[in-house]
């Protein structure tokens, strides 16, 4: 048995224990973080070279398409090395790190949705004030306010989960450091101010969630008293790219870590890391981006040149 202070680092769970199915986790891998690179990148660039597009929502969606690239690039590039220098290890303090950062950016992410959401609201039920409250001073202001809730929400839990003595061994059940499995290795009762830190961060998150339900039973109520059909779809059109975002991002990172312990398996743990850790950044950009002509107009332009 060992304790924190002796620890030196963990080791990660392995895809896959042949050479072959190794390397296909790597390939499989290393493409989806080229599109991840590729489609947030085409964002980024995009909305801020193209002046039109220099408008609150495409300012978040910018800020958005950063935290995916950076979500990604936390855990992705260690798990591609590890696969393909057939490792497992990690260390402590890049665990530590990779806790942070991963909770930094996921937590700031879903505070980003949740204004994205109201973004959507002023701009479809009271569009007389957009201009007015959501002038570029308070956009900056909340982007900023979602990051610094995020940076200050990994801050407590990491600092509160590394403060634990570790006396359970150094194994992890995840193919990164997540902080549940960092908490399964503690053999200290002061776990339990991890856990009112949870109650809060989970009260804090239902919050944006039912922030953000009761947005967009606003805006389905304004759009469908919309008497032109095409002016509905056109308010549709901006809404359902960020509505599709949210529940993908919600449904895969509540039932990460809120199933039932009846239906845990190994295996079915690292698929829905999976989906919540990888996929999201990926595809945010293709949802982004499918029904949005403006976007995909500034990305054409940016090509062509």
């Amino acid at each position: 048995m060992s304790n924190s202070s002796s620890i030196i680092q963990f080791l990660l769970l392995a895809f896959a224990d042949t050479r072959e199915l190794q390397l296909l986790h790597f390939w499989l891998f290393l493409g989806i973080y080229l599109a991840a690179l590729l489609g947030n990148a085409l964002i980024i660039t995009a909305t801020a070279c193209d002046h039109c597009l220099h408008t609150p929502m495409y300012f978040f969606l910018l800020n958005l398409s950063v935290l995916d690239l950076g979500s990604i690039s936390t855990t992705v590039p260690k798990a591609m090395a590890n696969s393909l220098w057939d490792t497992r290890a990690i260390s402590y303090r890049g665990c530590a790190a990779q806790i942070f950062l991963f909770l930094f950016l996921m937590s700031s992410e879903y505070f980003l949705l949740t204004v994205m959401s109201y973004d959507r609201y002023i701009a479809i039920c009271q569009p007389l004030y957009y201009g007015t409250l959501l002038g570029s001073r308070a956009c900056v202001h909340m982007a900023a306010a979602a990051w610094g809730s995020g940076f200050l929400n990994a801050l407590l839990h990491t600092a509160n989960t590394f403060s634990l003595p570790l006396c359970q061994g150094n194994v992890l059940d995840q193919f990164f450091c997540e902080m549940p499995q960092i908490l399964k290795l503690s053999c200290s009762h002061s776990y339990l101010r991890e856990v009112g830190l949870l109650v809060v961060s989970v009260c804090l998150s239902f919050g944006c969630f039912v922030f953000i339900v009761v947005s967009y039973v606003q805006i389905f109520r304004a759009v469908l008293r919309i008497p032109s059909e095409q002016g509905r779809h056109k308010d549709f059109s901006t809404c359902l790219p960020h509505l599709v975002v949210v529940s993908l991002f919600i449904s895969t990172g509540f039932f990460a870590h809120l199933k039932p312990p009846s239906i845990s398996s190994q295996v079915l743990d690292l698929v829905v890391a999976v989906l919540y850790s990888v996929v999201p950044p990926a595809v945010n950009p293709l949802i982004y981006s499918m029904r949005n002509q403006e976007l995909k107009g500034a990305v054409w332009k940016l090509m062509t040149r």
